[in-house]
């Protein structure tokens, strides 16, 4: 198997929260939507966000309701400037999100912040300075001084 992911995909247990949360609130423009069941976010070339409604992702997974619970998951958005950092984590919060760490210095010597969905999903806005792609699509990781 090929070292890549096309797709993420997530339990939602309101989906019609989410699409007001990233639609309606952060701007994103839906790839594909299907009303009381997923809905898809192309995030980056070759990768799609999908939030599944929680019952629905139960039942596709053949599983009990335990296995719609999400946990011990992190998205993170990377930005050029501390500065974006606080533009994209207060418009998340006024856009309904809620704050889950307020945005600060890291200790790998970079910015970030943190902020749930309206579902919990956790996602985490960085300034990383040893972070960066290249024109062929390759990411690159660094030391912070």
């Amino acid at each position: 198997m090929k070292q890549q992911a096309h797709f993420l995909t997530l339990s939602t247990p309101d989906l019609d929260a989410a699409r007001a949360f990233y639609c309606d609130g952060l701007g994103w423009t839906a790839l594909l939507d299907v009303p009381g069941e997923i809905i898809f976010f192309q995030v980056a070339p070759a990768l799609v966000l999908g939030l599944f409604q929680a019952d629905k992702f139960v039942a596709d997974m053949e599983g009990t309701p335990a296995d719609g619970r999400l946990g011990g998951l992190t998205l993170s958005h990377n930005v050029d400037s501390p500065t974006a950092v606080d533009a994209a984590v207060r418009r998340a919060v006024e856009a309904g999100g809620t704050l889950v760490k307020p945005p600060q210095t890291a200790a790998f010597g970079g910015y970030h912040g943190h902020f749930a969905d309206p579902n919990g999903v956790v996602w985490e806005v960085c300034h990383n300075p040893g972070w960066r792609v290249d024109d062929a699509g390759k990411v690159h990781l660094g030391l912070v001084d």
